[in-house]
């Protein structure tokens, strides 16, 4: 486990946990700067503490997977150290700071033939996860990431900090190029940019609409869209589902106040999203296959991150707004 902060805790938490499932897996080891840290988790999960990559691999040659948990700005450095040593990645989202460091982590993949999977946790939320299999064509998303206040990942814009889940969501669901962008973001408690309203269309007609803020009064995580005969509302925070449908083969579930509307809930798998993703990166570094949220797809998410955050600042400047230049 590289870095030792909150999510790094969670990641070693479920390592833990998976080994004591009987998972064929084993935490060799905390990583941070900040070896006093490091070695309060890896006391608390009983294994060994490191102050740099460097070390942990000049200690241990039979670690074969890491987590990356670092601030994004060190993505690239420390996933190449790991992966020049043989060592598969998860690389916490956003993938890299850059789109020219997301550049080379995908060419240092596909050069030395290493898994690296991209930590869009939603992916593996059980109702995303239900909703994949019912998407035949979306033409219009309607997205809600609403947050209350916290002083983590202001160096960041809110677009890579909370909206980047619910891109990467979209662009899977989609399944085709972006053709246009509008954006407005406001910085209200930061320097960056807090509150975010991005508008997308896609080469398939789709359109997609997001609202991202970290200075709301209320949690809220929804996905809904529109498809032929079928709108589809997804909680992220409840994970559930429910599906209306009208008519057709689709049309079967419960009767709605209008009789021509049928609403089916699909059947989940519960299941913490978190060990869901790390079982399936472990999976994929036994096996050799490709991740579920590939390097690719994470570079394709950053790509659109960033081109809104572009598209927000040159919204600012037009609207003279003096907080967005700073």
């Amino acid at each position: 486990m590289i870095g030792a902060g909150a999510f790094g805790r969670n990641h070693a938490r479920v390592y833990d946990k998976l080994a004591k499932q009987g998972e064929a897996v084993r935490l060799a080891g905390i990583v941070d700067t900040d070896l006093a840290r490091a070695d309060l988790l890896a006391k608390e999960f009983g294994c060994r503490a490191f102050g740099s990559v460097e070390q942990l691999i000049a200690t241990y040659n039979e670690v074969q997977a890491a987590s990356v948990a670092v601030p994004t700005v060190s993505h690239l450095p420390v996933s190449r150290a790991l992966l020049e040593s043989g060592i598969d990645v998860l690389v916490e989202k956003p993938l890299a700071a850059s789109l020219a460091d997301a550049d080379e982590m995908v060419r240092l993949a596909q050069q030395l033939k290493r898994v690296v999977q991209v930590g869009h946790l939603e992916r593996f939320n059980p109702a995303v996860r239900a909703t994949v299999p019912l998407v035949t064509q979306p033409m219009f998303f309607e997205v809600h990431r609403l947050s209350m206040f916290s002083p983590r990942s202001l160096d960041v814009d809110v677009v890579l900090d909370l909206m980047i889940h619910d891109l990467d969501i979209v662009l899977s669901l989609a399944r085709s190029s972006v053709s246009e962008i509008r954006a407005v973001g406001l910085p209200i408690l930061s320097r960056k940019v807090d509150i975010a309203n991005v508008r997308l269309e896609f080469e398939s007609g789709c359109v997609a609409n997001f609202t991202a803020s970290r200075v709301s009064t209320e949690q809220v995580r929804k996905l809904r869209f529109f498809q032929p005969g079928q709108y589809i509302s997804l909680d992220y925070s409840r994970q559930d589902v429910l599906v209306f449908s009208v008519g057709g083969e689709g049309g079967s579930g419960q009767p709605s106040a209008n009789p021509q509307i049928k609403i089916n809930k699909p059947e989940l798998q519960a299941e913490e999203p978190l060990q869901a993703e790390l079982k399936s990166f472990l999976d994929c570094v036994r096996t050799r296959s490709k991740p579920l949220v590939s390097v690719e797809d994470g570079r394709e998410a950053l790509k659109l991150a960033l081109n809104i955050v572009s598209v927000m600042a040159e919204h600012g400047e037009k609207a003279q707004l003096e907080t967005l230049r700073k």
